[in-house]
């Protein structure tokens, strides 16, 4: 078989997936991708793939003649994600899976990095030079909390929600997620969207994993953000798309949310001018709540791994189509 990759890793990590593919023949381009919004052109070696590693544009994949399955190398899937891609791809009977497992684990540990930091006032803080008794001093171990008891609401169920629900095990909070389609096998309490602004109204923490997609884009809005409980804090993993932010910043001057903290914006980064950068209650990293240490390897290494249940005609892991 011919695997076709557009990653860009190292000389010694290329020699690895291709002995670790042997005897099947590992293609590459002369340039790689290094972002599924990239839009690069297309390498003609691609034509000749039976299978494809990467982020490859969309007229690419649909004209890929031997193509028998898809790996996309990121946890989004956006330009994928259409109806009529879905459909194509059904109709050739291609498999299309992403890379969740891969970032699900940093992104996890990324929002309870956030969660932490909100509720032991971190920022405030770490910009604090009070001295014990004083009253700011006072007032920073007054309003620090704990997360044990709190409420979550997680918007958007798949790998990332289920780690961060393990990971929050220890601390016994009351957790729901809102998933489109409920599968009965979730880990938590499930509600889906036409059931959720209960939820919304009883969460401390709201927690945005949606993907960007068209009935995801501008999915929390004023209206939404109206129905949260007054003081709870907003976090967002998922997309920049899926938010309003001019309603998030006004939902934040207000008080109405106590705070928000955000790894994903649209754009990235942000203008300088934008009103949430006036926020001092917003916190944002620059997207890097997927990255880790040796990132490229844990790739690789994932998708060698669904290679050989291909391979053995097992299940697929992360499959999206």
């Amino acid at each position: 078989m011919k695997i076709f990759t557009d990653l860009q890793a190292s000389p010694d990590l290329i020699g690895r997936l291709r002995d670790d593919l042997a005897p099947h023949e590992l293609l590459l381009p002369a340039s790689g991708a290094s972002s599924v919004l990239a839009d690069v052109p297309t390498d003609p070696l691609m034509r000749e793939a039976d299978i494809v590693l990467g982020q490859p544009r969309v007229d690419a994949v649909l004209a890929s003649p031997n193509l028998k399955w898809l790996q996309v190398s990121s946890a989004g899937y956006t330009r994928y994600d259409t109806p009529e891609f879905r459909a194509a791809m059904k109709g050739r009977g291609i498999p299309v899976t992403n890379s969740s497992h891969v970032y699900d684990d940093p992104c996890a540990e990324h929002a309870l990095a956030f969660m932490l930091a909100n509720a032991r006032q971190l920022p405030r803080g770490l910009a604090s030079r009070c001295a014990n008794g004083t009253p700011e001093w006072l007032g920073l171990r007054r309003d620090s909390r704990l997360l044990q008891g709190q409420s979550l609401l997680i918007v958007g169920y798949g790998a990332i929600a289920e780690r961060l629900i393990e990971l929050l095990g220890p601390f016994h909070m009351k957790i729901t997620a809102m998933r489109r389609t409920p599968r009965g096998d979730e880990k938590v309490a499930i509600v889906t969207p036409d059931q959720v602004a209960g939820a919304l109204a009883e969460a401390d923490h709201v927690i945005n994993i949606l993907p960007d997609n068209a009935a995801s884009r501008g999915w929390f809005d004023a209206a939404r953000f109206a129905r949260m409980k007054p003081g709870a804090v907003f976090h967002n993993i998922g997309r920049g798309t899926t938010v309003n932010q001019d309603d998030l910043a006004a939902a934040l001057k207000s008080g109405h949310l106590a705070a928000a903290w955000l790894d994903v914006t649209d754009p990235e980064p942000l203008p300088d001018d934008h009103p949430l950068w006036t926020c001092e209650n917003c916190h944002i990293t620059p997207h890097t709540a997927g990255g880790q240490f040796d990132e490229t390897r844990v790739l690789i290494g994932r998708f060698v791994d669904n290679f050989r249940r291909y391979l053995e005609g097992r299940p697929l892991v992360n499959p999206i189509i």
